[in-house]
């Protein structure tokens, strides 16, 4: 089987924003099949209708590692919730899963989680997130998450990983290279 590579974009991002596609050619250089699917609706339509879409879009199987940035983590979330396979790895990047500060609707979010079902679907799951998130994707939403899935909860003071609004390019993410290929 196939290694394949499923990065899915933030709020208002499109696949060549920051390190999205620097992280897919360097998983293509060592086989990965790779895909950074464009959805311009992310965070502006309701889960519950744009969730169907990405399922039927995408397969995920025994070999998918899937990477979520900004509101691409709670769609793993829903992901992980309505496969009926397990994955090797999911890697939220500045993920959250509860409304963000000042926000009055995030429609990525559900309104409750089985994170029960979550942890099932994944072998491993990852949480990168920052103490100085400016969207307050930040360690408090990374550790509510690994307290319900565990996992590894990766603290950084990096900003959202990616920001036009806040001037930071992020081009390349090493550390995220590593973490997908580790234990390969």
């Amino acid at each position: 089987m196939t290694k394949k590579l499923f990065i899915f974009h933030g709020t208002d991002c499109t696949p060549s924003d920051y390190w999205y596609s620097w992280l897919g050619e360097q998983l293509k250089s060592r086989s990965y099949k790779v895909e950074i699917p464009s959805y311009p609706d992310i965070n502006h339509e309701p889960i519950h209708d744009f969730l169907p879409r990405v399922l039927g879009n995408h397969n995920f199987d025994e070999e998918t590692v899937i990477v979520g940035h900004s509101a691409g983590g709670p769609l793993i979330l829903s992901i992980l919730e309505n496969i009926d396979v397990v994955i090797p790895k999911a890697i939220l990047v500045a993920g959250f899963s509860y409304r963000l500060p000042d926000e009055e609707l995030d429609p990525v979010l559900q309104n409750s989680y089985n994170w029960d079902k979550i942890k099932q679907h994944a072998q491993d799951i990852i949480f990168i997130n920052s103490v100085n998130d400016p969207w307050g994707c930040d360690d408090k939403q990374g550790r509510f998450m690994f307290d319900k899935l565990g996992g590894t909860q990766i603290i950084r003071n990096d900003g959202h990983f990616g920001s036009t609004t806040y001037n930071q390019p992020y081009k390349e993410f090493p550390l995220l290279e590593r973490l997908v290929v580790e234990n390969e």
